[in-house]
């Protein structure tokens, strides 16, 4: 019966001892992880949940990359319209120079190079691109606005609108002609007054999306860090707590070990 004792206790002491080496073994993965699910078995359900976070996560982040994009190309758009904007001020004053009574042909002529080359800048611009994409054919783009691609349209400026095109066939040669000019000037900066309003409504539209999405980021990283990330301060104490219970089943298991050894000398088994 007493050798029996002694072999209870020494089985009970290993099997202590393997608890305590496994749970000690997670531990350290955790710690040196920093994850709290070092293995799918810690924690299954939450394994699962932080697999769709992550993906989440990913396709929000490429959310805003679209957005960041589209913010680029509505910032392209709005810098050319300035610049139209800017030319067309200067036309205008033109048109209205070059109807001054006293000023010659010649002085006619001068303002009329002038501002054959603004108009000629305004017509360039409708070509312009931003990495193949028209700025200024007038299409509506489709722009990502959430991490299901759900998308909304941003209107497209068209710098083929009539008020436009109408510059071209324009000069300040004559008197007639200069009048004429300032006219439909007038009514392209009009038109250009309204297109920066839409590019602004578009810029508007984009920050607030991109503000939203990133707050949305923000909070599902901190649910994901909940479910994922080890507590440093639990488990560096639970660390400590199973690494006694090993230093202690170790040295029970010694004894045990120790005791069964002189109880068979005393029985005279070798």
């Amino acid at each position: 019966m007493f050798i029996s004792g002694i072999d209870t206790a020494t089985s009970y002491s290993l099997r202590m001892l393997a608890d305590s080496m496994h749970a000690l073994q997670r531990s350290v993965a955790r710690l040196s992880s920093g994850s709290r699910i070092a293995s799918v078995a810690d924690d299954p359900a939450g394994a699962a949940i932080s697999i769709k976070f992550d993906a989440e996560i990913s396709r929000i982040g490429a959310a805003r990359s679209n957005l960041s994009n589209a913010t680029s190309f509505v910032q392209t758009q709005d810098g050319y319209l300035e610049q139209i904007a800017e030319a067309l001020d200067r036309m205008s004053e033109l048109s209205v120079l070059a109807q001054d009574a006293t000023k010659s042909s010649s002085d006619r002529t001068t303002y009329n190079t002038e501002f054959g080359e603004l108009e000629d800048f305004i017509t360039a611009t409708g070509s312009k691109a931003f990495n193949g994409i028209s700025l200024f054919n007038g299409v509506a783009l489709n722009v990502t606005e959430d991490s299901d691609g759900n998308t909304f349209s941003m209107d497209g400026v068209n710098l083929g609108h009539v008020d436009y095109t109408t510059l071209a066939g324009l000069s300040t040669t004559t008197t007639s002609n200069a009048s004429t000019a300032a006219t439909a000037v007038v009514q392209a900066l009009d038109q250009v007054s309204s297109d920066r309003a839409t590019v602004g409504a578009n810029l508007a539209r984009l920050q607030h999306t991109a503000s939203a999405l990133l707050s949305y980021q923000e909070n599902m990283s901190g649910a994901l860090s909940l479910i994922k990330d080890v507590d440093i301060a639990f488990e560096s104490t639970y660390y400590a707590m199973q690494s006694l219970k090993v230093q202690t089943a170790t040295a029970i298991l010694a004894q045990s070990t120790t005791l069964s050894q002189s109880a068979l000398r005393l029985l005279g088994v070798s």
